[in-house]
C-alpha cells in the first residue's frame, strides 16, 4: 500500500484525491490545503488540514499547487529527507527545496473540475533525482491505471509546450469560432462531430499528413471570401497567421495557382 499526502486543493489535486481513493493499492492519509472550506467536503473520507506542522508520515507527498508556489511551498515542509514531488509541467525537479527526496509527477491532460477524468487515457511524466525513488512514482501511476514515461525536466517543458498549442490554443480557435457561428445564429454543436474527427485523425496520421483546407491547396479564392466574412480584425490577423504558417510547412507559394 503506497501512502499519499496531497497540498492542494486546486483542479488537478481533487481529480487526483478521486483517483487514489478509488484505488486498491493507494491511500490518501491526508489532504491539506490552506483554505479548508475548498476540501470541507471529503473530511469524512480523509484527514484534512491548514496546517503544515501537522502533516502525517507519508511515502510520497504530493504539491498539486500553482507553479509559483512550489519553491515556497516545499521550503515550509516541516521534514526532510522524504519524498516530495511537484505535478507542474513547466517547473523544475530543482525548484523543490532540496532537504527533501525530489520528483516529478506530472499528469499531461488538461482538467477541470466538474468533468471526470479517465486516468487510464492520462499519461504521466515521471522524474526523480534519487533513481531508487523512481519504481514508487511507477507503482503510485500504476495502481490508478496511468501509464508512465520516464522524462527529464527539459523534456518536460518541451511537452508542456507542445501541450499549450494542442490544448489551450486549439481551445482558443473553438472559442474564435463559437463567436463566429452564433454572430449568425448557428448552433455551435453542428461543428462538435469535426472537431472529434480533427482528433480522431491524428491517431492514425501524423499532424503533417492530416492536414487539408484552403490554405494546403492555396485556394486564393476560399481564403479571400472567409477573410471579407471575418468582421473582427483579430480574427482576421489570427486566420492570416495560420494560413501563412500552413502555406510554409507545405510549401505552398502564395503566388502559384495550383491547388495540391
Amino acid at each position: 500500500m503506497i501512502s499519499v499526502t496531497i497540498i492542494g486543493s486546486g483542479n488537478v489535486a481533487t481529480h487526483l484525491f478521486k483517483a487514489f481513493n478509488k484505488a486498491n493499492k493507494i491511500t490518501v492519509n491526508q489532504w491539506f490545503s490552506r483554505n479548508l472550506n475548498s476540501i470541507k467536503d471529503y473530511k469524512s473520507i480523509t484527514s484534512i488540514t491548514d496546517n503544515l506542522s501537522s502533516l502525517k508520515t507519508s511515502d510520497i507527498y504530493i504539491l498539486a499547487i500553482s507553479d509559483d508556489a512550489v519553491s515556497t511551498v516545499s521550503s515550509e515542509l516541516p521534514f526532510s529527507n522524504r519524498l516530495v514531488v511537484h505535478t507542474s509541467g513547466s517547473v523544475g525537479i530543482h525548484d523543490l527545496d532540496r532537504k527533501n527526496n525530489r520528483g516529478v509527477f506530472y499528469p499531461l491532460q488538461t482538467f477541470s473540475k466538474n468533468t471526470d477524468v479517465d486516468f487510464s487515457q492520462v499519461p504521466f511524466c515521471i522524474e526523480t533525482l534519487d533513481k531508487k525513488d523512481l519504481p514508487i512514482l511507477k507503482s503510485l501511476a500504476e495502481a490508478i491505471g496511468s501509464p508512465h514515461y520516464k522524462i527529464n525536466t527539459e523534456q518536460r517543458q518541451t511537452l508542456h509546450l507542445a501541450a499549450v498549442f494542442i490544448n489551450n490554443f486549439t481551445n482558443q480557435l473553438y472559442r474564435i469560432a463559437h463567436e463566429i457561428s452564433d454572430a449568425k445564429s448557428i448552433n455551435f454543436d453542428i461543428l462538435k462531430p469535426l472537431i472529434q474527427e480533427t482528433a480522431n485523425k491524428v491517431q492514425e496520421l501524423s499532424p503533417y499528413m492530416a492536414q487539408t483546407g484552403p490554405a494546403k491547396r492555396n485556394d486564393k479564392k476560399t481564403i479571400k471570401r472567409h477573410l471579407k466574412l471575418l468582421e473582427n480584425e483579430h480574427h482576421r490577423t489570427i486566420y492570416e497567421l495560420l494560413t501563412k504558417s500552413i502555406q510554409k510547412t507545405h510549401g505552398v507559394s502564395r503566388t502559384s495557382t495550383t491547388k495540391k
